[in-house]
């Protein structure tokens, strides 16, 4: 009985430990968050209302913050679906297929993780730029790549290409590929089994890396910066405006599009959190 009354005593100082440790973890992890994420959020949108809804939606008026908008979405209709493609395409040759040069081309994946923006842009600068190896034949030919909107989707495509690629490669390694191999035995077509056999079970996955791609796109600030050359109206991204009014001290229209930025990232840790939880109650 002693004994007995021993382990249970133990049991309970055990428990009561954990949940110390549960609650302690919990208060650090919301308190690290609220402080890193909330505030920060919360501190945009109380200066972007600062003098007034009427203020905020005046800054949405000027041409040079509507052409911003535009840039951005126009670079993210052009980045998304060709980082789509080219993330489908690869994660199906390294999930299917074995070849030389495998793990290098996983390794080129994942370059965008270990290289800074900057030296992104600094690069296509050297490459397409006035002085750059390509830049003499681009002048010749009057192709404007650098300080151009070319130049930015460029920028943008190579920051952000990894992120459907690397969601796909372990789901489909995962999965592994004998349905295919059977719809192909059975006589079906390669693109039969894919849009049949392959997407469904990966339709999931690739939404949750096209959001992620999405969001590095409208958020990219370094690489654009460098090779968009910040020509009013012209070049400048979001982010770009953003810069621009807050060093001319236009706090209010500065934080207008911050809050604009700052509603999208919600919406993309929304639709996050929706994705995550569908993939995981009805699965891949």
């Amino acid at each position: 009985m002693a004994a007995g009354a021993s382990w249970t005593a133990e049991g309970r100082r055990m428990t009561r430990g954990a949940n110390i440790a549960r609650v302690v973890l919990l208060v650090i992890s919301f308190g690290f968050l609220g402080l890193l994420l909330l505030a920060p959020l919360g501190a945009v949108l109380v200066q972007a209302l600062a003098k007034g809804l009427g203020a905020l939606f005046e800054s949405f008026a000027d041409p040079d913050t509507i052409a911003s908008i535009k840039l951005t979405l126009l670079t993210a209709a052009i980045v998304v679906p060709a980082n789509t493609l080219f993330g489908i395409a690869a994660a199906w040759a390294i999930a299917r297929f074995d070849f030389r040069g495998k793990s290098l081309l996983v390794t080129l994946i994942d370059l965008p993780f270990a290289v800074s923006p900057v030296i992104a842009g600094l690069v296509l600068v050297f490459l397409f730029g006035v002085n750059g190896w390509f830049g003499e034949w681009l002048l010749d030919h009057n192709i404007s790549i650098i300080f151009a909107v070319p130049g930015i989707v460029i920028a943008t495509i190579f920051i952000s290409f990894p992120y459907v690629a690397r969601e796909l490669i372990p789901l489909m390694q995962q999965q592994g590929s004998d349905e295919e191999v059977a719809a192909l035995s059975l006589g079906a077509g390669p693109w039969t089994t894919f849009l049949r056999i392959t997407l469904p079970k990966i339709k999931w996955g690739l939404l949750y890396g096209v959001i992620l791609c999405n969001s590095r796109v409208m958020g990219e600030f370094g690489a654009v910066s460098v090779v968009s050359g910040h020509i009013r109206g012209v070049t400048n991204t979001m982010p770009l405006q953003v810069e621009i009014l807050y060093n001319e001290y236009n706090f209010v229209a500065a934080f207008a599009v911050a809050s604009l930025l700052a509603m999208l990232a919600i919406l993309t840790l929304v639709a996050k959190t929706l994705v995550e939880w569908r993939s995981g109650t009805g699965g891949h």
